[in-house]
This record gives C-alpha cells, structure tokens and sequence, in this order.
C-alpha cells in the first residue's frame, strides 16, 4: 500500500503562484511514476503533470506546460508542482497520484490517490 497525502492548496489572485506537495508513504518503491490530475466542479478529472520516479521524466498536458513544472524528491518520498500564473480556469481540486506500471494522462492505470487539495484563483 502506498499513502498520499497533499498539501499547498489555496485561494490565490491570477497571475499568483502555488506550490503543491505530495507526500508519499508505504511502499513507495512499488511507484514508478507519479502525477497531479485535476478536477473542477461538475468537470471530469484530467491529467495535469507527470514524472517518472527513477529517470525523472517529466509530461504536462497542454494547458499548463508553460506554466506548471513537476519534480521529485526522493530523499523526501515528495513530489511537488510549481504553478506559475495561476488563471481562474486552473481552480480545481489537484490530486497526486501513484502508478506501479507507467505515467500516462488517464487516471486508469494509477492505483493510489490522494484525498486532494483545494486550488482556487479569482479574478
């Protein structure tokens, strides 16, 4: 089993930034990636940012590529997204996410989740 736990969330002006933090416990080796999914109200969740633990690589969908950046610390089992330029259509409850197989912009395929926290950017 494999705890995720976020932190970071909050409500924030555009243009603002926000650090998201994932913390992982449990059997934290059995993750080989990790990601941040996303879900607004009445919307279905989507993929945000993805890293492969061991190599690093890093995937962003395309809203936010520009903006957001994902990294990883293993020392610290965390994984963490950097949102620069918050607009109000970011505001969502963001996930972290583990996978034991790969990283890939669909929820399937990703066995533990986070209870979430809350993003909000007004106007």
């Amino acid at each position: 089993q494999v705890q995720l736990v976020e932190s970071g969330g909050g409500s924030v002006q555009t243009g603002n930034s926000l650090r998201l933090v994932c913390t992982a416990s449990g059997r934290t080796a059995s993750c080989y990636g990790m990601a941040w999914f996303r879900q607004g109200p009445g919307s279905a969740r989507e993929f945000v940012s993805g890293i492969e633990w061991r190599s690093g690589k890093t995937y962003y969908t395309d809203s936010v590529k520009d903006r957001f950046s994902i990294s990883r610390d293993s020392a610290k089992d965390s994984v963490y997204l950097q949102m620069n330029i918050l607009e109000p259509e970011d505001t969502s409850l963001y996930y972290c996410a583990c996978s034991k197989q790969f990283v890939r912009a669909s929820e399937h395929g990703f066995q533990y989740w986070g209870q979430g926290t809350q993003v909000t950017v007004s106007s």
